[in-house]
């Protein structure tokens, strides 16, 4: 009778750890105004860094992990077309300057500067273009060469493209030098829906994205053993990101079980909001 209820009291534990590994508590902060339409969002020295998109100052954000500006850096020499994400290595910052809701854009470009936050050199750009591209001009809904992610690996910027047209992401490398390419296709992933913030996880080969369907409710996809040259096979976890009506465009990991998202102010939200999601155990 003992071992009975023993197994069974083992088995309801097993239950609860699993249930636990993704289940997530959140918090969120409302930022300051002047961030009404914060996009990209990167870690360095403790501090998180954003932007606002579209038609923003050419300015990066600072804040603490209260969501208090700290610090507000112009970069000299760029213009803030549709800023959409930003990575960094161990010595630049890069700026994705990809949105390109219609598919007409052509002076996209990755802003590049000095990871130093008090360095008022100028920027230097590396200007592309997609060169699958054939139309350039196509309707909101059926564009394909719109982006909003970027991450570095090694010696190679990553861009996810946002295609609404597929559901899907295709994933071009750039060079980090500056100049003027034709960004280089290297697959696709089938994410079920459009992507809409990157970041990456070196140490743990993590890739996370945000992604929408309907634009209303949007997910967190985390890829394990992320591989550049096995993309067709890639092991997709979904989470539904819990936070209401949300336009969430900017994701970073601090740990595997750890992620800070942005969120812009929307008809239901008077601000910006910060938000830090728990997803307790996560198995890497």
């Amino acid at each position: 009778m003992f071992k009975r209820y023993l197994n069974l009291f083992l088995s309801l534990v097993l239950i609860i750890v699993i249930v636990t590994a993704y289940v997530f508590s959140i918090t969120e902060i409302e930022l300051n105004n002047e961030l009404r339409e914060t996009s990209g969002l990167e870690l360095i020295n403790n501090e998180l860094i954003t932007f606002n998109d579209s038609g923003g100052e050419s300015k990066l954000y600072y804040l603490d992990f209260d969501g208090n500006i700290i610090y507000e850096r112009v970069i000299y020499g760029a213009i803030n077309n549709d800023w959409e994400d930003i990575t960094k290595d161990s010595s630049y910052i890069y700026i994705a300057d990809i949105g390109n809701n219609y598919d007409n854009r052509n002076n996209l470009n990755i802003i590049k500067v000095p990871i130093d936050k008090f360095s008022t050199e100028k920027a230097e750009l590396i200007k592309f273009s997609y060169p699958e591209q054939t139309l350039f001009n196509t309707s909101y809904d059926t564009s394909q060469y719109d982006a909003e992610a970027l991450i570095t690996i090694d010696d190679k910027l990553i861009i996810f493209t946002k295609n609404k047209l597929k559901n899907i992401t295709e994933v071009y490398s750039l060079p980090k030098v500056p100049g003027e390419y034709k960004a280089e296709k290297i697959g696709s992933i089938d994410t079920e829906s459009v992507v809409t913030g990157g970041d990456y996880d070196k140490e743990n080969k993590l890739l996370a994205l945000t992604s929408t369907r309907d634009f209303k409710v949007y997910n967190l996809l985390r890829i394990k053993n992320f591989n550049l040259d096995s993309l067709e096979v890639a092991d997709i976890r979904f989470n539904v990101i819990d936070s209401g009506v949300s336009q969430i465009e900017a994701v970073k990991l601090i740990e595997p079980d750890v992620v800070w998202f942005t969120s812009e102010a929307e008809e239901t939200n008077k601000s910006a909001r910060l938000i830090k999601c728990y997803y307790g155990i996560y198995p890497i």
